[in-house]
Formats: C-alpha cells, sequence, structure tokens
C-alpha cells in the first residue's frame, strides 16, 4: 500500500472517531488496534501494539507530568497564588491599566507555578474580571490579556505539553524546557507593550482610579513572604535542569517537594488541601498518558509502514524553499487550534512534521519552541479555542462570545508576531540551550 494511502486511512480513521464524539484516547486506541491488526499480520501485530504501548508508559521521561500536575494543584489548592497576585497587586499602584498588567504579571508567575493554562484562565478570569468590569474596563482590556497572558503557562516551565512535546517527538525535554522560557518572556512582552499603547492611545478603555497607598515595608514585606519563596521553587526546576544538576525527572520531583514543603510552612497544606492535590494530579496525568501512549502507538505505525518516510521525502522534494515549510507547518498548527485541543494536534502532526524539519537541517528544538507558541496561539484563535471557552465559563454575566474573540484579536497578533521574530532570530531558543551545562 501507498504512504499516502496508509496516512490517509489511519488519520481520517482518527479524525473520524473525534468528531463521533470519542475521547482522544479512546479514539487513538482503536486506530492503532485496527491499523495493527491490517498492517501488521492480524493478531500478532496487535500484540507487539500492546508490547508497544507498556514500554512508551514505562519510559522514565513521563514522570514530569504527574509531578508537575502535582505542583500546580498543590499551589491552587493550599491558595499560594492568591497570595501572589495580592503582592503584585501591592506593587503597581495607580499604574493606568494596573489590572490588565497584573493579568500579564500574574499569568507569568502562574506560568512558572503550574503550567496549566485552563487553571490560570480560571484563576485570573474568576478574580480579576469582576473587579475589571467594576472600575469600568472595557472588555477588551478587561478579557484580553488574562486570555493571552494565561497561554504563557504552555510557554513557560514547568510546562506539561512542552514534555509531551519532548516524548512524542523524541527531543531532549529539558532542552526543550530551557529553550522556551526567552520565547515565553517575548509574548509577555509584547502584551505589555500592547497594553501599555492601548491604554495611552485610549484612556477610557482602563479608567484610572484612586487606590490606597501601601508603605514600602508593606511591600517588601509582602514579597520576601509571597514571592521570594517562590524563586526557591522556580529555581528547584528551571535552576537544577540549567545548571545540569538534575535530569528533567528529578527537578520536578525537586519542584513538587519544594511546592508542598511551601504549603506546609504556610500551614495551609491540610488533608484536604493534600488530597485534593493528589486525586486531581492523578485524574488529569492518567488521561495525559493514556493518550501518550496512543499517540507513541500512532507514530509507530507509521514509521514501520514507511509512511512517515515517504511523507518526509515528498515535502522535501517539493518546489519550494525549506523555511516557508516551516511556516506552513507553523501554520497548520494555528489553524488545527482554532477546531482541536492542543494533544489531538500534537499527537496528528509531530510524527509527520519533526522528520520533516530533521531533513531539512534545522534544529528541531527551535522548530518545538515555535510549534508550542502556535499551539498557545490556536488555542486563543475563534471559534472553538479552547481557552475561549473557559473564560466563558468565568466571565460576568452578559459576556458574549462575540465580545471574547474581539478581546482575544490583538494577543493573537501578538503571539504570531512572537512567531515571527523566533523565525528570523532563532538564537532567542538556541542560545539558552547551548549555555546549559
Amino acid at each position: 500500500m501507498e504512504w499516502y494511502w496508509v496516512i490517509a486511512l489511519i488519520t481520517g480513521g482518527l479524525l473520524t472517531f473525534m468528531m463521533l464524539g470519542l475521547p482522544v484516547a479512546f479514539s487513538f486506541l482503536l486506530v492503532n488496534l485496527i491499523g495493527a491488526y491490517m498492517l501488521f499480520g492480524g493478531m500478532s501485530g496487535v500484540e507487539q501494539l500492546v508490547v508497544n504501548i507498556v514500554d512508551s508508559l514505562s519510559t522514565f521521561t513521563l514522570v514530569p507530568v504527574a509531578l508537575f500536575m502535582i505542583m500546580g494543584e498543590a499551589m491552587f489548592q493550599s491558595r499560594i497564588a492568591v497570595d501572589l497576585m495580592d503582592t503584585i497587586d501591592k506593587w503597581f499602584g495607580k499604574l493606568r491599566g494596573r489590572l490588565a498588567f497584573m493579568a500579564v504579571g500574574g499569568g507569568v508567575l502562574f506560568s512558572t507555578l503550574t503550567g496549566n493554562s485552563m487553571g490560570s484562565i480560571a484563576l485570573l478570569g474568576s478574580s480579576l474580571v469582576p473587579e475589571m468590569e467594576k472600575r469600568g474596563y472595557k472588555k477588551p482590556m478587561s478579557l484580553g490579556p488574562i486570555l493571552g497572558s494565561a497561554g504563557l503557562a504552555i510557554m513557560i516551565p514547568p510546562s506539561s505539553l512542552a514534555v509531551v512535546l519532548g516524548v512524542v517527538a523524541e527531543l531532549s525535554i529539558g532542552k526543550i524546557l530551557i529553550a522556551i522560557i526567552l520565547p515565553g518572556l517575548l509574548m509577555a512582552a509584547l502584551y505589555t507593550a500592547y497594553i501599555l499603547i492601548r491604554c495611552t492611545i485610549e484612556p477610557d478603555v482602563a479608567p484610572s482610579f484612586d487606590v490606597e497607598p501601601v508603605p514600602l515595608s508593606e511591600k517588601l514585606s509582602a514579597t520576601a513572604v509571597n514571592i521570594v519563596p517562590l524563586g526557591v521553587i522556580i529555581f528547584s526546576v528551571v535552576g537544577v535542569i540549567f545548571m545540569g544538576v538534575a535530569t528533567p525527572s528529578e527537578a520536578a520531583a525537586t519542584g513538587a517537594v519544594a511546592t508542598l514543603l511551601l504549603a506546609a510552612a504556610k500551614r495551609r497544606l491540610t488533608w484536604e488541601a493534600f488530597s485534593k492535590s493528589m486525586f486531581g494530579s492523578a485524574n488529569i496525568s492518567v488521561m495525559l498518558l493514556m493518550i501518550v501512549s496512543g499517540a507513541v502507538a500512532f507514530t509507530q505505525i507509521l514509521a514501520f509502514t514507511g509512511a512517515t518516510e515517504g511523507m518526509v521525502q515528498t515535502i522535501v522534494n517539493l518546489p519550494i524553499s525549506s523555511g516557508s515549510v516551516v511556516l506552513v507547518m507553523i501554520t497548520t498548527v494555528v489553524f488545527l487550534g482554532m477546531f482541536m485541543g492542543p494533544i489531538p494536534i500534537m499527537l496528528v502532526t509531530l510524527p509527520i512534521f519533526v522528520p520533516v524539519v530533521i531533513q531539512f537541517g534545522y534544529d528541531p528544538i527551535w522548530f518545538a519552541a515555535m510549534y508550542l507558541v502556535a499551539i498557545e496561539t490556536g488555542s486563543t484563535s475563534p471559534p472553538l479555542g479552547g481557552a475561549l471557552f473557559v473564560m466563558k465559563a468565568v466571565a460576568p454575566k452578559g459576556t458574549t462570545m462575540n465580545d471574547i474573540y474581539k478581546a482575544a484579536t490583538p494577543f493573537i497578533i501578538c503571539d504570531v508576531l512572537a512567531i515571527v521574530i523566533l523565525y528570523l532570530f532563532p538564537q532567542l531558543v538556541t542560545w539558552p540551550v547551548s549555555i546549559m551545562s
């Protein structure tokens, strides 16, 4: 069977099962079972598929997924994230658009602690949006900054999606986690610049209001209690990877332990908070591991049948530049994000895209960073980006999807600009990786 028929049948079957409402994990499992039976000689192929799934789940590289989830759940259950927002609030004072800047600052800091964009949207949306609208903020400036900045959880370590990307694409997870730091900060800088320019041109979009002055001593005290300890947690994850002291799995373990110790030091690690953190992270981790196992088997079927090699050679021989092919891939990811969740997009496209990138001679870590930005862009893009519906769920009564679409658009443009900058200046991704110990 020709390679294009293999890809058409397997990918078409996968998308059909998803559109019928079958969960992603079971869609992959069913397609893999059918593909293994038809292409690998009946039941012997199915038996080999089971062996491959067991091997994919027993790999040590998947450990960070569960541990990063524990970090995020512990942060939210112990309300450490709320303390963080209160401290940021003290420092912004009477700055015009202060609540919008708080959303970006909170999004960056939450990203380093939770790695969960939907959770960040839920927390920031439920806490900041009502206050913004009470202060007269227009919807583009109350909804947009939260949609944009919460997506930074995909880009700033610890990022569970970065771990999934590394496993599926067979790339170094440690390098990916370090490579996405500067792109994430670049996106935050673009969001900040947009808010500053918009508030300057249209002061009515974010009216200024009186804020009770906070003494410098109180600001410093809150920073020492609520932010400095978080710096220790960030170092326990990112710093130890960068210095070569620990692997990503070990760093995730130190980060989870540091988070639980901080919650205990604040006397908030109650049995209820601990159990909710463990059960919540277990539920999400099991779902992710089921999906990843199916994706790895899906990738192996494409490889063993020669479909991946056939597609790579066809794309490489296209009469267009290799750079144009990379841009088409990134654009495809953004487009798919308007209709699909991040993980299904990864599992369908990465087995095809990454071999092409490597064949062209590009750094796959550089491509992975742009890919994650594109994933974040798609999740906030109309009509069906997942982040848009989370925002709708927590937005004040009377907020329409059209309001959310309009608020998200400027931040989508910022994301696209970030992709262009990373494309033109790959050193933003490759330089931090090159100086890792």
